[in-house]
């Protein structure tokens, strides 16, 4: 499975159920990585998107402990043993965990490659993404150029867990 997100340089990742930031480029490599693929976030990731609805081409499942909630248009699981019951019928490389905080450190360590877009700003943030350069078992297997949007520098950075 992957996990695909943007950081900031300390790894935070939002701030009140947002993004830090938003950069058209990195945009652009999120829908162009997981259209035709399955996403999977956590209940308020998918409030935050436009009318809190599931992203279009894309299978959504979204993992909550509110057993009362529904969403439309998503497969909604309530524990990480329906989660993965659900993921079977998908190949692990066309899976995404997308977010929030909480399910990245519920999922990180069923990920093989994680796709972290690195943002060199510090942010005011309410929650972060796992630090992966503090973790033996991650390492960064590919590394972009130096991008810019306005004034903030940017690097799409390709992580994978080692064997």
């Amino acid at each position: 499975m992957n996990l695909i997100a943007a950081v900031d340089k300390n790894w935070a990742i939002g701030l009140n159920n947002k993004l830090l930031v938003r950069i058209p480029e990195d945009q652009k490599f999120f829908r162009e990585t997981t259209t035709g693929k399955v996403v999977v976030m956590g209940r308020k990731t998918l409030e935050s998107f436009p009318g809190g609805q599931p992203l279009k081409n894309r299978v959504n499942i979204v993992l909550t402990r509110d057993e009362n909630y529904r969403a439309k248009d998503a497969t909604v699981v309530y524990s990480l043993e329906e989660l993965f019951e659900e993921l079977k019928q998908y190949k692990s490389e066309d899976i995404y965990i997308i977010g929030g905080e909480s399910v990245y450190r519920q999922l990180l360590e069923y990920c093989d490659v994680a796709h972290i877009t690195k943002i060199d700003y510090a942010y005011e943030a309410d929650s972060w993404f796992p630090n992966l350069d503090e973790m033996d078992q991650w390492e960064v297997t590919a590394d972009s150029e130096e991008h810019t949007c306005f004034d903030l520098e940017y690097y799409f950075l390709k992580y994978e867990k080692k064997k």
